[in-house]
């Protein structure tokens, strides 16, 4: 069993309560349709021959008995499907909400070079569609034992009129159960399929969206607009499929029902009308009960599909990696020692593998293995900055949640940002805009810059960090970076072609040497000067 379905399973045992009250409810709800519909029609068949029998006929009938159990059976009905409803939903709302912060950590936390590789809309494939997908595992448990209930009530109801049509209505309950087994099996591909159309459909659609300004800037917004289409049209092919199989599946249950109330009415020939007519209404009843499991049949293609595409990202505990305390060396690499505390500039020619290197080093790339540990070391502000649709306060807290203002102010400070924030109407709750865009460039490198300060490591790891920075921006930025460090006593290792940044550096390692260069004091001062 897979650590995913570990967690399924658990999830199922602490649901089994409300699973079991969806059960028994689903057991009322079948029944009391199936004997309701039979009951009326015994009770109105027989009041109408009682009339047309004349008067005493009329008298003699009783009529309060069978109006006050229809009654309650049309109570008992109500309420069991009030109670199915909310007690298996409550079950799938109670397991998603358990299920999706486990699939963020091992999302978080798995190899890296799966995590890495994930796009945007990838991601919110496996946090939406599969795992609302999973929600028919909950909801329809209850299905079978409706059903169930359903034919059980339907065969016995027969069997009061004639042994015949309760065989009959037995045959159709088995023709109408293989129908939707078959269904079940042709729905899964179609299911699977349909997922995964969703993700291409959701990662195209967050790349194109990302490439906005140059499709504008180059006259290509209608062919993004077409490739989108493209794959938005294969997805609703697919749903169009998986939504008509229940339809023609609907109509073989039709057919099926039909044949069956044919054959119950011939096998109840020379029997009170009474009786007939509720075996007839318990014929149609009891399949109708039975033709619920197409609706389990259709959804389980698609639970089933997200079941495998969820799998590979839940891990067990024990594989996230043991903690690497931080008075213990960091792990070998293709750079320099860094056993000690310094300031590692890395130099080297564009496409080199300078960010490579780094990101072997924090365990972002080329492990097998996350180690939660590992990446607790070090505070990374990438080359390629990202940011989320929130304020300044919410970017900044993803690095430190628990920080106060003043400790936010602080780091902005440091990234030489807090003057431009300090001046926007909303301050710290100042929006940024999808990806930071109502940010300048400049801007969005030193908001990143301040989330690494933020960071509560050992190692300050800083991957371009002055890019796209002006001469008297890019000075200060490093003087406070400086004064920073001093302060904190962080490492650093620094990635930069620029000589301002490296000028802080103790050590210079270009790409490709066999040892770090020691800069002395003075040549650090000229780079600078």
């Amino acid at each position: 069993m897979t650590p995913f379905e570990h967690l399924l399973s658990d999830q199922m045992g602490a649901q089994r309560p409300r699973l079991a009250l969806a059960a028994v409810a689903g057991v009322g709800v079948g029944a009391a349709a199936v004997i309701l519909l039979a009951l009326s029609g015994w009770f109105i068949t027989g009041a109408a021959l009682a009339g047309a029998a004349g008067l005493a006929a009329a008298h003699a009938f009783n009529v309060l008995l069978p109006s006050a159990v229809i009654r309650l059976l049309a109570i008992v009905r109500t309420a069991a499907r009030y109670g199915e409803r909310v007690s298996s939903h409550d079950a799938a709302l109670h397991a998603l909400a358990g299920l999706r912060p486990q699939l963020f950590r091992g999302l978080a936390s798995g190899p890296p070079a799966r995590v890495l590789g994930l796009g945007g809309g990838e991601a919110a494939s496996r946090f939406i569609q599969d795992v609302d997908a999973l929600q028919t595992l909950f909801i329809r448990r209850s299905a079978p034992w409706m059903a169930g209930a359903g034919a059980v009530a339907g065969v016995a109801l027969g069997a009061l009129a004639s042994p015949w049509a309760a065989g009959v209505i037995l045959m159709g309950v088995a023709a109408s159960l293989a129908a939707s087994h078959r269904l079940s099996g042709t729905l899964g591909p179609a299911g699977r399929q349909r997922l995964a159309a969703m993700s291409g459909f959701q990662n195209r659609l967050a790349a194109h969206q990302a490439s906005a300004a140059e499709f504008r800037a180059y006259g290509l917004e209608a062919w993004a607009v077409a490739d989108v289409m493209r794959r938005a049209e294969r997805h609703d092919a697919l749903k169009a499929t998986v939504d008509i199989a229940p339809a023609r599946q609907g109509l073989v249950q039709m057919t099926v029902t039909g044949a069956v109330v044919i054959g119950v009415a011939f096998s109840v020939q020379g029997v009170e009308l009474p009786l007939a007519a509720l075996a007839v209404l318990a014929a149609v009843m009891g399949l109708e009960a039975v033709g619920s499991l197409t609706l389990a049949a259709r959804d389980r293609g698609a639970a089933e599909a997200a079941r495998v595409r969820l799998s590979p990202w839940i891990v067990e505990e024990t594989q996230l990696g043991a903690s690497l305390g931080s008075d213990r060396p960091l792990p070998a690499w293709d750079g320099p020692d860094l056993s000690r505390e310094a300031r590692l500039g890395i130099t080297g020619p564009s496409g080199g593998g300078k960010t490579t290197a780094i990101e072997r080093l924090m365990g972002l790339r080329g492990a097998a293995q996350a180690n939660a540990g590992l990446r607790s070391r070090f505070a990374y502000a990438a080359q390629h900055v990202m940011l989320l649709d929130g304020t300044v306060r919410e970017n900044l807290r993803l690095a430190a949640p628990d920080a106060d203002d003043e400790t936010l102010w602080r780091a902005l400070e440091d990234a030489d940002l807090s003057d431009r924030i300090r001046a926007a109407p909303q301050e710290l709750d100042t929006s940024v805009g999808q990806d930071g865009m109502r940010l300048s460039g400049g801007e969005r490198r030193r908001l990143t810059l301040a989330r690494a300060y933020l960071r509560d490591a050992p190692w300050l790891v800083l991957d371009e960090p002055t890019e796209g920075l002006d001469a008297g921006t890019e000075r200060r930025v490093v003087e406070r970076l400086a004064a920073r460090l001093d302060r904190t006593g962080q490492g650093l290792i620094l990635v930069s072609h620029r000589p301002e940044p490296l000028s802080i550096c103790e050590r210079w390692w270009t790409i490709g040497a066999v040892a770090a260069t020691i800069i002395p004091t003075r040549e650090r001062r000229l780079l600078r000067a």
